[in-house]
Formats: C-alpha cells, structure tokens, sequence
C-alpha cells in the first residue's frame, strides 16, 4: 500500500480556541461565533431603532475573539468610545441544517455569560454608512466568555435574570424572557443560512443599558442558572 505523505505546512497553524466546561477538565473548541443585533426591544430602541419581528439579523466574530472570563485586556485600538454588552452564550454540539424551532433544542450543549464588547464609534460610524459593522464588533478580545455549564446541569435558559455592572455600577439589568427571537428560534432561523456545526457559538444579544468603559474599569456579570462572568480593561 502506498502512502501519501501529508503536504508541509507553510506556516504552523493558529491553535483552535476553547472554553472551559464547568465542573469538568473537558474543553470545548470554539469554531465560529454569530451574534445576533437588536434583540432586546429596549436596547433597539436606545440605539435609536425600532424592532419588529419579520426577522432577526446577524453579524460574526472570528473565533480568536474570544477570550475567558477573568481576563485583564488593553484599551482597543482605533476606538474612543468602548463599550460593553451583557448576553448569553449558546453552545451548539451537533449539526444542524434548516432545523425545526421544536428539535432546535436538541443541538444545544450548554449556555455561558457572554461580552460582546464593541468599538461603538466604529460601529455607528459603518452603519450610518450603509457598511458592515466588522470593525466595531469583530476585533481582538471582544468575545469574552465565562465558563460554559451544559444543559442537562441548567435546564435549558429561557427566563432568568441579566445583569451587568461596571465598578460595582450596574449598567443592565433585564430578563432573557425578553428576547425578541428566543433561542429556538434563532437556531431554527439560524440553521436556514448555515450548516450549524458543532463549535458554534451563539451570542443572543444584549438588554438596555449598553455603555463606554475605560482603562482600569472591572465589568462583572451575571445570568441566573448559567453563572457570572469577569473582565478587567488595563491602566
């Protein structure tokens, strides 16, 4: 038999990113990150919109966004207006392709505290322009994330408190019972456009309250049943 050997990697490929499961050594490999917009009608209408339910829409982070929870990051650059968005994390770890909202639960591994930290400037300047908001979501250390519990230890999340607070500050305060989409229905809606694979997170937007931090600021958060989740901008 004759054997072909492995082409020689030009470069050593980037380790793949991974989140701690609580209560156990496992870890869990982060392929791709979706998040979704306006899905609190408070925080919709505090930027300046309004929200219907025709359809969620969507934006992504690459995976080495992501960084754990208890970290200490520096300012960003390119910003001067960096804020901070409390959401829930959804871990998916089966396929799942134009999955129904009643099976759509049965893709979900676990759910975490999530950061979907945003150069806000960048942000609003893209989309007053019509342009994709990459710039002000999907930078280096913007998804942050607690530790994942799994779903057969939470149950599954579809109610509970939301919090967030910066210096001992709280900023958001909601409920995740006031999604606009749930979280069936955004896996459902989700899987028409993507061959959801195990890996995927998704981040499910964030309650009203959204603000700037600045360095030396502490963010703590907290979801009931899920956990809470740390971060630290350097001086």
């Amino acid at each position: 038999m004759t054997h072909t050997a492995s082409p020689e990697m030009i470069l050593t490929p980037p380790s793949v990113p991974t989140v701690a499961v609580r209560g156990t050594e496992s870890r869990f490999p982060v392929n791709r990150i979706f998040c979704v917009g306006r899905n609190y009608a408070a925080h919709a209408r505090e930027m300046g919109m309004e929200v219907d339910r025709e359809s969620p829409f969507y934006f992504t982070k690459s995976a080495c966004c992501i960084v754990a929870s208890g970290a200490t990051v520096p300012y960003p650059p390119g910003t001067s207006n960096y804020h901070h968005e409390m959401e829930l994390v959804v871990a998916i770890d089966k396929p799942a392709f134009c999955v129904a909202i009643e099976d759509a639960l049965e893709v979900v591994f676990g759910y975490a505290c999530g950061l979907d930290m945003t150069r806000r400037d960048l942000q609003l300047e893209a989309r007053d322009k019509g342009r994709p908001w990459d710039l002000g979501k999907n930078f280096e250390d913007s998804a942050v994330i607690s530790t994942l519990i799994t779903a057969s230890e939470s149950g599954h999340i579809d109610r509970g408190d939301i919090s967030l607070s910066v210096n001992n500050e709280v900023r958001q305060s909601g409920d995740i019972s006031d999604l606009i989409w749930s979280v069936p229905e955004l896996i459902a809606d989700l899987s028409k456009y993507y061959h959801l694979r195990p890996g995927d997170l998704l981040y499910t937007g964030t309650p009203a309250g959204v603000g700037p931090v600045e360095a030396g600021d502490v963010i703590t958060g907290s979801i009931e049943r899920v956990g809470s989740i740390e971060f630290t901008i350097a001086t």
